[in-house]
């Protein structure tokens, strides 16, 4: 759907932003019944009678108004909003943003990306709260009924006071174990304590027995005072709460949701499974746990975000291990090795993207949205932008977390470049050099990220790395100047300097016109013959750094037997052999850099290079090695290449076997000549005699 598809209002809020209605139209933007001044106000109900059908709204601060009042018209039929202001209107180049807002409003007419699976979560409302006993018993007590809440005391209980009544269960110990997500927790604790508090009746019969006033109002010994009179056993009696000798001192319980109060959090990760809370001793930040899990209580859902496909995972083959980059890169520990391939655990990931950005292969991928939608936006942002006048744009990435620091540069600074494009993305980290190539392809300049300064620090690292590899492509071809720059900052004024004192840098003159595929090794290669057809600097092979997903492999002709291990273990079919002839071919298209070859060769003759070939014949198989054939020294028939006989030979020359004269002949021999050499030679040793 195209911008003459959609009913546009546009308003230019207050007069605030220089808007020109007949530059607009002339790229094919025309707003019902011109620019609006306030269309949250006094034009509200020339909106409310007007509009109908699919609207696009050019404004994001009354999204709510504006669509209640389009809900309640009856005659919408869908209704999409667009910030042109705090990303074009308010600038130091207001007046020359005409193209970048053509752009943005092009992008909010193309179609809703296709819905993905959805993860499901069930909670019963079953909470555990852990920490010291008086902080969780201040919590307890702040829960509903409506939920189940345990405690799990941990540390110093001096100076706690158990509640009168037995609201809800009490535990005592350390957690030792700590795993799952909502609804799905499994917690482990040792029991440290000779009180048991679950079994405690709390009749106060140890506190008045105990010599040495070791047991206070939390019910738990003080073994520092304790000196083992066990006078607090007798007389709590067949009660049975107090062992000093229990053995069965660790306990487990499913909860749905966890409160943790400790000092130092369960999940060291960034991202925590959904449902767990650690804020520690901030009480604000406790107070804002509770809130949240008191709402924990039901059935919930949220989208799967990735696709994996496991036939072309280069994680591992034959018993070798080649690529880990999305478990390394995984801040939530969502992805596990598995055999050959890797398993992810859609309850535990959050949808940073930064898997499918790290993927050398391309065996994960992004499916919110997928590479196709989002590609579809920035061609029609790139294309729309460069129709209406732009030039020299800058894509700029950046996911809702950073949606405040771009409205305060518009606020209180100069606001965002007018050759500067925004688009948000759930993650920014779901974004990676596959997309940043294609939009240089189609006609982007630069591509910047903009990141928060919580995210992981395995994310910016990621990201850094790819751009990297992008700038050492381009630059290579003679595209001068630096083309990808990360923003790592939510600070307005950093982000100002970072943008505004960026020059453009050269980029291709022709747009390309490719389409984005799911297929990430195919939206490579479009892009990056694009840019080399077009390059200043025309380019056969471009030298990359280790750890690169392009490149080749050398091959120690010498060494090599021909074995073609490395065949059978390439996760990507990059390396193949020759049905006719003994070769040993590589399509290096195809080659990830996994290594597996390299760690699978008996004879360490494989050694990676990384590169990035720009020939035709780099899509072809090219011979690394070929070998003579051995043929049967009796019939003639093929028995295998002369070097694997020859190595053979050489290992086993030694070996007791083969001490009998003519014995090592029969490794020179095809199967069937081999048994007619041993039934002819009856004293012969074989295997059967031994």
């Amino acid at each position: 759907m195209t911008v003459a598809d959609k009913e546009m209002w546009v308003c230019s809020c207050n007069g605030t932003m220089p808007l020109d209605a007949d530059a607009l139209a002339r790229a094919g933007v025309r707003p019902q019944g011109g620019i609006r001044t306030m269309l949250c106000q006094k034009e509200l109900g020339i909106f409310a009678a007007g509009a109908s059908g699919d609207v696009v709204v050019a404004c994001t601060q009354e999204e709510r108004l504006l669509g209640d009042v389009a809900e309640e018209a009856g005659r919408v039929q869908s209704i999409r909003f667009v910030n042109i202001r705090e990303t074009g209107g308010w600038s130091a180049e207001a007046p020359a943003a005409t193209p970048k807002i053509v752009a943005l409003l092009a992008a909010a007419c193309q179609p809703e990306p296709e819905p993905v699976p959805r993860v499901a979560y069930t909670s019963t409302g079953q909470v555990l709260i852990v920490g010291p006993l008086v902080d969780a018993l201040n919590w307890a007590d702040a829960f509903s009924p409506s939920m189940t809440i345990t405690i799990l005391a941990t540390g110093d209980t001096t100076g706690a006071e158990l509640p009168a009544r037995r609201d809800y269960p009490i535990f005592s110990g350390e957690l030792t174990g700590l795993s799952g997500w909502l609804g799905a927790f499994e917690a482990v604790w040792r029991q440290d304590n000779p009180i048991d508090l679950d079994l405690c009746t709390r009749c106060n019969a140890c506190v008045r027995a105990c010599p040495e006033d070791a047991i206070d109002g939390s019910y738990q010994i003080d073994l520092d005072r304790c000196r083992d009179h066990r006078e607090c056993v007798v007389a709590c009696g067949a009660i049975g709460a107090i062992d000093f000798a229990r053995t069965d001192t660790i306990r487990r319980a499913p909860f749905d949701a966890v409160l943790d109060l400790r000092p130092t959090r369960w999940f060291e990760g960034q991202d925590p499974p959904q449902g767990y809370y650690a804020p520690g001793a901030d009480r604000a930040a406790q107070a804002r746990a509770a809130a949240e899990i008191a709402t924990l209580k039901g059935e919930f859902e949220k989208p799967k975000y990735f696709n994996y496909k496991a036939s072309i995972c280069a994680h591992a083959r034959s018993r070798q291990t080649g690529c880990t980059q999305c478990i390394d890169v995984c801040s939530t520990k969502a992805i596990r090795a598995d055999g050959d391939h890797v398993a992810v655990e859609p309850h535990l990931c959050m949808g940073c993207g930064a898997c499918a950005t790290v993927c050398p292969s391309g065996a994960m991928t992004y499916a919110y949205p997928a590479v196709p939608d989002l590609g579809a936006r920035v061609r029609t942002l790139l294309s729309n932008y460069a129709n209406a006048g732009g030039r020299d744009a800058c894509v700029l990435f950046h996911a809702a977390d950073t949606r405040d620091t771009i409205a305060r540069l518009a606020r209180r600074g100069k606001g965002l470049p007018a050759r500067t494009l925004p688009i948000e993305v759930h993650h920014v980290a779901s974004v990676g050099l596959d997309v940043w190539l294609a939009a240089l392809a189609w006609g982007a300049s630069s591509v910047a990220a903009l990141v928060a300064d919580s995210l992981a620090p395995q994310y910016r690292d990621a990201l850094r790395f790819q751009m990297r590899l992008g700038e050492t492509i381009v630059n290579a071809l003679g595209y001068q100047g630096e083309h990808f720059r990360l923003a790592d900052t939510t600070s307005a004024a950093t982000l100002e300097n970072a943008l505004w004192q960026w020059p453009p840098p050269l980029a291709p003159r022709i747009a390309a016109t490719f389409a984005p595929t799911a297929e990430k090794r195919t939206t490579l290669g479009l892009a990056l013959d694009h840019l080399a057809l077009h390059a200043p600097v025309p380019q056969t092979s471009i030298p990359l750094p280790a750890g690169s997903p392009f490149g080749g492999i050398q091959v120690d002709r010498d060494a090599c037997t021909m074995c073609l291990a490395c065949v059978g273990a390439c996760p990507v079919g990059a390396l193949i052999d020759n049905a006719v002839a003994p070769e040993l071919r590589l399509i290096e298209t195809r080659c990830v850099q996994c290594g597996i070859c390299e760690s699978t060769c008996p004879e360490n003759a494989i050694t990676l290079v990384p590169r990035l070939e720009l020939t035709p014949e780099a899509k072809s198989p090219r011979v690394l090695n070929a070998a003579e054939i051995f043929a049967c020294i009796r019939c003639g028939k093929s028995v295998g290449t002369q070097k694997m006989i020859e190595a053979m030979l050489g290992r086993l020359a030694g070996h007791s076997m083969f001490a009998a004269p003519g014995a090592l002949d029969r490794l020179k021999m095809c199967a069937d000549c081999r048994v007619v050499d041993m039934m002819k030679n009856e004293n012969s040793v074989d295997i059967r005699s031994l």
